[in-house]
């Protein structure tokens, strides 16, 4: 039996939000000033750190745009490969992968505590994994198409609620679907923060428990039988 498919799917996509906020506050806190799901702040560090911004490092942020750009590339080719037919397999593939590499640098950071700066290999690591894992989902979501749930990105969200609202003689149209975003990103980073408080596998396994309940759900919702769009 398929869920219904009308509040199904944006609810998915808010959920993956959470996720996205919860790696970002494991990211930034615990992985040395760098993000590794919202690539825009983490190019902003790339280049902070390439002027010699104290804190920051070429290395880290550069690894964290490589593996994000790989795995992207990854779910490329997945999506072109089922080019005809549903979207619920390679979406759901696409959220278990995520959900599969959260859970693998979960495990490599176990008992590392929360702040894994100093820890070498396993930090490193632990960015590839995760890295890929938001590369693999953000590019699986754009190939979705869902407008205003891109589940990483909030500025356009936020300059639509305030350029389209009635303040400024608009119709507020996706106001929902856009403060959900905002909303959705706030929890998953105090939820990572707090997360952080004990480990960072700890947050990690939490956005890998989240992520494979995604999948699961795209699974059974009816939004992700209809066919992909070209």
């Amino acid at each position: 039996m398929t869920a219904p498919s009308g509040r199904a799917l944006p609810a998915v996509l808010l959920t993956l939000t959470v996720v996205t906020g919860v790696v970002d506050a494991a990211s930034f806190l615990g992985l040395g000033h760098i993000f590794t799901a919202n690539m825009t702040g983490n190019v902003v560090f790339l280049g902070f750190a390439a002027a010699g911004a104290p804190g920051l490092s070429v290395a880290r942020s550069g690894t964290a745009l490589a593996a994000f750009a790989v795995g992207a590339l990854l779910a490329g080719r997945m999506t072109a490969a089922m080019r005809t037919g549903p979207r619920r397999p390679w979406a759901t593939a696409a959220f278990a992968i995520e959900a599969g590499l959260l859970l693998a640098s979960a495990a490599v950071a176990a008992a590392s505590g929360n702040d894994l700066t100093e820890r070498g290999t396993v930090l490193y690591v632990v960015i590839v994994l995760t890295g890929l894992a938001m590369g693999i989902r953000n590019a699986a979501v754009r190939k979705l198409g869902v407008a205003d749930l891109t589940t990483t990105v909030l500025t356009l969200g936020i300059a639509g609620l305030a350029a389209d609202s009635s303040l400024a003689g608009g119709s507020n149209p996706g106001w929902r679907r856009r403060t959900g975003s905002v909303a959705a990103m706030f929890a998953g980073a105090a939820l990572g923060a707090w997360l952080l408080r004990t480990s960072v596998a700890r947050a990690l396994g939490i956005a890998g428990v989240i992520s494979g309940a995604c999948a699961l759900a795209a699974w059974f919702t009816a939004a992700f039988s209809s066919p992909q769009a070209q």
